[in-house]
C-alpha cells in the first residue's frame, strides 16, 4: 500500500481491460480538480485482477470521495466490486460518484446505481471537480440510489481543459500504450456507436500545446502512443501537421517510438498517403473502421460509406506506406446476412493482402452491441434483432442470421485472432472466408471450446488440416 493514498480525501479509480492500458481520463478528472489535485490520487486495476486485490488498496485508502469510472468492458466487475464494498464498508461508505461512457446511457434502474450516491453523465472534467468541492465543503448528502447530473448537453471547452500527459508515470512510458487525444467527437451518425450522441461534432485541442506536450512525452521515453481521436484524418491539414513532428521526431530520437491513428477509411488524399510513407518500418499503426462492405447495410444504420474508394484507399496503404493496419469488420449487422459478410471480409482480404513487403495487416471481426443510448435499437423488430442484456450487449440473432450462424462466427472471430493476427499460419489465395469457415468449425469442433487453447496443440491442429 503506497502511504500517499492514506492522505487523499478522493480517489479515481478505474478497472482497465488490460494492465496495459491505462486511464486517460482518470488522470484527466485529477488534473482538473483545481485546489483538490493535491488530495487526489489514482488507483487503477486491470479486469482479470482478482476482487480482493482490489478491494484491500480501497480499503487502506479509506477515503471520503470514491470516483469510478465505468465503461462497457468493465461494468460488470465494478459492479462485482462495488457489491463488496458495500458490504464492508457499510454504513460508513464513502460518497461513490459514477461516471463514464457507459452508466451516462444507462437506465436508472440498473443495478450499478444502488450502489452509487452521484452519477455524472457526459464528460466530467468540470462537474467532478464541481461536485467534490460541493461534497467537501458540507453542501451534498449521500444519496441512494444515485442522484444524476446530466452534462451531456453542456460539452466541456477542451480549449480550457488542464493536461494530464504529465500524470503517466516512468512504468507507464516504458510499458504501456499511452492515450492522448488531439481531438474530441465525430461528425458521424452511425446508429451503432455512442458518438453519434455528441451533438457536438468534433472539437480540436490547441495544436501548438499538445504539440508541446507530446514532445515532452518523447523526451520521457515514451514508447507507444496511442490517439484516442475518432476522425484523426478528418482535418487533413492538421493530421499531416502532427504526423509530420512525430517524423521529425522519430528522424532526432536514437530510441524509436510508435504511433496509432484511428483514420476514416474514405479520406486518404494523395498528399496524407505521402505523408504517412515518411514513417520508418515499425513505427506506424492504422486502425480503419470498415465495419461492413454492404451498401445497403451501411445505409441502414446511418453510416457513410463507399465501399470502392475504401478498398482503394487500403490497397494504397498497403503499397505505398510502412504501416500496420488494422481493419474492423461487425457482424450482425442489421440485414447483413452470412453470405454478404464473407463477400465482404473476402474483399477486405485481397485489399489487405497487396503490397508484397508490407508488415502483416490484421482484420478484427467484432459483433454489433446494443449499446444503452444509441440509435440501433429502432431496428429491433425490422431485423428481428435479439441481443444479450448485460454487458456487452453483443446480438445473438438477427432475422438474417440464426443464433447458430452467430455461434459460428463467433468462433471464426476468435480463431482468426489466434491463427492468422498472431500468425501461426498465412492464409494464401482466394476467397477466404469459407476456407477458414470450415477450418474453425473443424477446430471448435477437436478443442470443444475457443479459449484456453494450448499454442503447441493449436500448431499440431493446423498442421493437420489444409487451407487449399
Amino acid at each position: 500500500m503506497n502511504d500517499q493514498l492514506a492522505h487523499n480525501s478522493i480517489i479515481l479509480m478505474a478497472i482497465n481491460a488490460k494492465w496495459i492500458h491505462p486511464s486517460l481520463a482518470l488522470r484527466l478528472l485529477k488534473a482538473n480538480l483545481g485546489s483538490l489535485e493535491k488530495n487526489c490520487a489514482i488507483i487503477e486495476f486491470a479486469l482479470r485482477q482478482p476482487l480482493c486485490e482490489k478491494i484491500e488498496p480501497l480499503l487502506a485508502a479509506k477515503p471520503r470521495i470514491l470516483g469510478i469510472s465505468v465503461a462497457i468492458w468493465n461494468h460488470t466487475a465494478t459492479l462485482e466490486l462495488l457489491r463488496e464494498l458495500h458490504k464492508i464498508w457499510a454504513p460508513q461508505m464513502p460518497y461513490i460518484i459514477l461516471g463514464g461512457p457507459e452508466v451516462s446511457y444507462l437506465p436508472p434502474e440498473k443495478e450499478i446505481f444502488r450502489y452509487a450516491d452521484y452519477c455524472i453523465m457526459g464528460e466530467g472534467e468540470t462537474a467532478f471537480r464541481e461536485l467534490c468541492e460541493s461534497i467537501l465543503n458540507g453542501e451534498k448528502d449521500c444519496h441512494s440510489p444515485a442522484v444524476f447530473i446530466n452534462r451531456k448537453l453542456q460539452a466541456v471547452n477542451v480549449t480550457s481543459v488542464n493536461s494530464a500527459y504529465h500524470l503517466y508515470t516512468d512504468e507507464d512510458l516504458q510499458k504501456k500504450l499511452i492515450y492522448v487525444e488531439s481531438s474530441r467527437g465525430c461528425p458521424f451518425s452511425c446508429d451503432f456507436c455512442l458518438s453519434a450522441c455528441d451533438r457536438e461534432g468534433v472539437r480540436e485541442f490547441p495544436l501548438e500545446s499538445f504539440l508541446d506536450e507530446m514532445n515532452v512525452l518523447i523526451k520521457r521515453g515514451v514508447k507507444t502512443i496511442k490517439f484516442l481521436d475518432r476522425t484523426f484524418n478528418l482535418n487533413i491539414d492538421r493530421a499531416r501537421r502532427i504526423m509530420e513532428f512525430f517524423i521529425e521526431k522519430l528522424n532526432e530520437t536514437p530510441v524509436p517510438f510508435v504511433v496509432h491513428f484511428e483514420m476514416i477509411p474514405s479520406r486518404f488524399p494523395p498528399e496524407l498517403v505521402a505523408t504517412l510513407a515518411r514513417f520508418p518500418s515499425g513505427t506506424l499503426r492504422l486502425e480503419i473502421g470498415i465495419q461492413t462492405l454492404n451498401s445497403g447495410v451501411s445505409a441502414h444504420i446511418g453510416r457513410q460509406s463507399d465501399p470502392k474508394k475504401e478498398l482503394a484507399a487500403l490497397v494504397l496503404l498497403r503499397e505505398k506506406t510502412n504501416a500496420v493496419i488494422h481493419a474492423d469488420l461487425i457482424a450482425g449487422l442489421p440485414g447483413e446476412d452470412i453470405f454478404s459478410f464473407g463477400k465482404g471480409f473476402d474483399l477486405l482480404c485481397a485489399a489487405l493482402s497487396s503490397g508484397g513487403n508490407s508488415p502483416p495487416a490484421e482484420i478484427q471481426l467484432g459483433f454489433l452491441k446494443l449499446l444503452p443510448g444509441t440509435a440501433m435499437e429502432r431496428h429491433t423488430g425490422a431485423f428481428g434483432m435479439h441481443y444479450n442484456p448485460l454487458p456487452p450487449y453483443e446480438v445473438t440473432e438477427t432475422a438474417a442470421i440464426p443464433a447458430s450462424g452467430i455461434k459460428r462466427l463467433k468462433n471464426f472471430a476468435r480463431f482468426w485472432e489466434l491463427v492468422v493476427n498472431r500468425n501461426l499460419i498465412a492464409i494464401n489465395g482466394s476467397p477466404v472466408f469459407d476456407r477458414f469457415m470450415e477450418l474453425s468449425d473443424s477446430l471448435a469442433e477437436r478443442f470443444g471450446r475457443n479459449w484456453g487453447i494450448d499454442r503447441k496443440d493449436l500448431q499440431e491442429a493446423l498442421n493437420s488440416h489444409s487451407l487449399q
